[in-house]
């Protein structure tokens, strides 16, 4: 397994699912869908391919603290109000509040180190293009027992993307026909950096 260290000044994951932030905190993990669009940035010979995940086998996130920002939002449509000479169409707004991950850090394992190395050479964006992280240059030589038991140097949450006794839904994935996704957290050490 190779690792390659991403890390920036600040990461905004906006979650890429129907599923509210009320309901499941995705902030802290990235879903099936957001790791898919990470790989296809990174490895862009993937997006002839059918929806998938093929060459990232695992992540970790971390971060120091999450920031709450408030957005301003608008529907797609026109409500329509009134008849005749008074009718009126309007957009109501609305706030939502997101958070943005103050120095996050993200590491993604590949299984061979080509695919590492061509990924330690890119910066990728969590969710928007002005929200950069950049790769620390280096790729950590593991294997998966390490990767998923170390504490001190893999330290984040991962979504396991599988559906089991301990899964939850974390969205409807709008790639691969609005079908459900699920999966569960992994915890490794302390997620939340210290901060100095």
């Amino acid at each position: 397994m190779y690792v390659v260290k991403y890390s920036g000044p600040f990461g905004f994951i906006k979650p890429w699912t129907a599923v509210r932030d009320e309901e499941v905190y995705s902030q802290q993990f990235l879903t099936p869908s957001i790791v898919a669009g990470i790989e296809r940035k990174l490895f862009p010979e993937l997006l002839d391919k059918e929806w998938g995940i093929y060459k990232i086998i695992g992540h970790r996130l971390s971060y120091k603290q999450v920031s709450q920002q408030q957005e301003q939002t608008q529907p797609r449509g026109w409500n329509e109000k009134g008849k005749g000479a008074k009718k009126e169409y309007h957009r109501p707004y609305a706030i939502l509040v997101r958070g943005i991950l103050l120095d996050p850090i993200l590491h993604l394992a590949f299984s061979n180190k080509e695919d590492a190395l061509v990924a330690a050479k890119q910066h990728i964006c969590l969710a928007r293009n002005e929200d950069i992280l950049y790769p620390s240059g280096e790729i950590i030589e593991t294997n998966s027992q390490d990767f998923n038991e170390n504490e001190e140097r893999f330290p984040g949450f991962e979504l396991v993307f599988e559906e089991g006794e301990n899964s939850f839904l974390v969205g409807y994935n709008r790639f691969n026909s609005g079908a459900p996704m699920f999966g569960w957290l992994r915890v490794l050490g302390n997620p939340v950096q210290s901060v100095v």
